[in-house]
């Protein structure tokens, strides 16, 4: 691997030349593969049983001997798992170690929604999640991922951090997954590394600030902000946190890791050559004030909190609206057909439509939204797939033909990954 010069310099001044050397041969092999089960979603599956073995810091996180079809695996898109980098999964660690009450929180650059789908399985229950990201098209890439995903407690949003301006005082949480030089996706993504130069480095570091500047009057006083990047320099890592707590007054606190992880306790750096993932970094701070208030745990208000982003921001993806959403045909919403856990008034609503268990080769030609042929004795109207018991969306049956009504811009187009 070609890496640049510069990066070269910077990482043999930061790790020592012998530990640089380590790095360049781990970025020259093949990333591991990972996912991250639903817990939701009673997900089982000859995935897991390609020799895999658990990721130690993520309890639903498992390493893979090898890399299967993705695409073509009908459980991926009901939303029973997500493939995701293992290294970002210790953010589950971080939210067990310190979210122990419901919360109101926002994933402020979330897509494509690894982070967002973690942080919906581990936050407590009661939690209610802004899940935000400012590029359109990857927007609705996120809104995709957390609909499959089921939790209803999950808004999706697409706005700039200063949009948000109206919100002071309203989250919990703030996870703030910087945008970055991406120095740790170089195995994963080669064009990264000609993307690379120390110019976007500080380029990147300047648009960290603004964002943590726009976004952080939104905080609660003695609210907690997460901030990672998928880096390894200081300029957009150690430097940023410092410019944190100097000039927000911020609170740096420990990632609390376990001893055999080989993690250090605050700033936390994944390497390659250290741990089984790609390039990542991690740093938990609190805000603070003279008096020094804790978070509020007062009862989360769902309903203010979702009429406050339909007023203010551009929402995509309503969390429980989203599921009594039916269109003009008075067809029922897919978010409907995905949820993991209904009320029961909902679930009372979706049991009431007929449903077909289908095989691998009709998943996915429904996936591909191809016409369907329907046992003789379905009933007409609107009908539930299933696949291994997981919904996968609905059809109409008309009687001589089933309509297939999987949302278009999600159909599987090829064979090739997505």
């Amino acid at each position: 691997m070609n890496l640049p010069h510069d990066f070269e310099q910077m990482m043999s001044q930061q790790l020592g030349k012998e530990e640089y050397e380590q790095l360049a041969e781990a970025l020259s092999l093949p990333a591991p593969t990972s996912i991250r089960i639903n817990p939701k979603k009673d997900f089982q599956s000859s995935i897991l049983n390609l020799q895999s073995s658990p990721v130690p810091w993520c309890e639903d996180g498992f390493y893979l001997k090898e890399r299967p079809s993705f695409t073509l695996d009908p459980l991926f898109h009901a939303g029973c798992y997500y493939v995701q980098e293992a290294s970002s999964m210790f953010l589950a660690h971080v939210l067990k170690e310190y979210v122990h009450e419901p919360v109101v929180a926002l994933d402020l650059c979330a897509a494509p929604g690894g982070k967002t789908t973690l942080a919906l399985s581990k936050l407590p229950e009661g939690s209610q999640l802004i899940a935000n990201e400012v590029v359109r098209q990857r927007a609705n890439i996120l809104a995709e991922n957390v609909t499959k995903w089921g939790n209803l407690n999950c808004i999706v949003t697409n706005n700039e951090a200063k949009d948000f301006r109206t919100f002071e005082g309203v989250f919990d949480l703030i996870i703030c997954d910087a945008p970055c030089s991406g120095e740790g996706m170089f195995r994963k993504d080669p064009a990264s590394i000609d993307e690379w130069s120390m110019a976007n480095v500080k380029m990147c570091q300047q648009r960290q600030r603004d964002i943590v500047a726009d976004i952080w009057p939104t905080l609660k006083e003695g609210g907690l902000f997460i901030y990672s990047t998928c880096t390894y320099n200081p300029h957009e890592d150690e430097e940023n946190v410092a410019w944190m707590v100097e000039e927000m007054g911020a609170e740096e606190l420990s990632c609390r890791p376990k001893a055999e992880w080989g993690l250090t306790e605050t700033r936390t750096h994944f390497y390659p050559h250290r741990h089984k993932g790609e390039g990542f970094f991690i740093s938990i701070l609190r805000k603070t004030s003279e008096e020094g208030m804790p978070v509020s745990h007062r009862k989360k208000d769902h309903a203010r909190i979702l009429e406050m982003a339909k007023k203010k921001l551009r929402v995509l993806h309503a969390g429980m609206e989203a599921i009594h959403e039916t269109d003009k045909h008075g067809r029922p919403p897919h978010a409907l057909a995905m949820a993991a856990c209904l009320p029961d008034k909902d679930k009372r609503a979706l049991a009431a439509f007929p449903t077909v268990e289908v095989k691998e080769d009709q998943a996915i030609a429904y996936l591909r939204t191809e016409a369907l042929q329907l046992p003789a004795d379905t009933p007409r109207g609107f009908v539930l797939i299933t696949y291994k018991g997981h919904p996968l969306g609905f059809v109409k049956n008309i009687g001589n033909r089933a309509n297939n009504l999987y949302p278009s811009e999600w159909r599987i187009r090829n064979i090739r990954e997505k």
